[in-house]
């Protein structure tokens, strides 16, 4: 009997029998944070609420358990994540410290959140699932803009030309060209003008040779004794051989302006009646 005395007597029987008797009287965590009144409670909860989460946390990394128990497991962390400020709120009202302020930020290295969508974190398997690896992918920063002050920073004379020849180089290039320019101009004159000559001498000839053909033509092709001795016949030839009406000559020239200046004058002084 002594035996059995001691051993109920035990740090540890002592401890088992008083979780034995309060199992029925513990209390559940309220739904509500604002529902406490006691902040030994209240930090009780925010402790109970974290353990929570990190028990959560250890379970979603492993990314056999499924798409949908993955995201179901990452909805609840969020909650509880969110249950958790509401405890910190509670306990800064009841006068306790300011966990969220002063405290390290739990589990910020494991979390993520989408960019644009502030508040809902992703944790361990839950960000390699499809569509949210996607989400973190972020384009490339664009280039950043260069401003015309920039762009005018290494524009100089140099940039412009005004200093090409100082180096000694350019000048004696561009005299050799020159001169090359220069005896090319002379040697395309005087071909022009070698061709202009001889091409005005055998216009010329070639138009002495065409006059005298056409007159050796017109010799064989118009002969009037070939075509009778009457006159008819004669004139009839003369007239398909005109290109052009009679010219007058200078005597009869002469006698048309004198009778037109007679008309003038008879005009003149008779008036228009005359």
């Amino acid at each position: 009997m002594a035996r059995n005395a001691e051993k109920a007597m035990t740090t540890l029987a002592r401890w088992r029998a008083a979780q034995d008797a309060g199992s029925h009287e513990r209390a559940r965590r309220p739904f509500l944070a604002t529902d406490c009144d006691d902040l030994r409670q209240a930090e009780r909860w925010r402790n109970q609420v974290i353990s929570e989460v990190a028990r959560k946390v250890a379970q979603i990394q492993n990314a056999g358990l499924g798409e949908f128990r993955i995201r179901d497991l990452n909805d609840e962390i969020n909650k509880l994540l969110r249950e958790k400020g509401h405890w910190e709120v509670r306990i800064r009202e009841l006068g306790g410290p300011d966990h969220s302020a002063g405290g390290p930020k739990l589990f910020g290295t494991d979390g993520q959140e989408v960019p644009g969508n502030r508040g809902y974190m992703y944790f361990g398997a839950a960000k390699e699932l499809p569509g949210v690896r996607e989400l973190f992918e972020q384009e490339p920063a664009a280039p950043p803009r260069r401003t015309r002050a920039d762009l005018m920073k290494n524009i100089d004379a140099d940039y412009y030309g005004y200093r090409d020849d100082d180096d000694g180089v350019l000048v004696p290039l561009e005299q050799q060209l020159e001169k090359k320019a220069i005896q090319k101009l002379i040697r395309d004159h005087k071909k022009k003008k070698l061709k202009e000559q001889n091409s005005d001498a055998e216009g010329e000839q070639q138009e002495q040779e065409t006059e005298t053909k056409d007159e050796e033509e017109m010799d064989d092709d118009f002969d009037l004794e070939s075509y009778g001795d009457e006159e008819g016949e004669r004139a009839e030839v003369l007239r398909y051989m005109a290109h052009v009406p009679n010219i007058p000559t200078q005597d009869q020239v002469k006698e048309a302006l004198l009778e037109r200046k007679k008309k003038e004058l008879l005009r003149q002084i008779l008036g228009d009646d005359a």
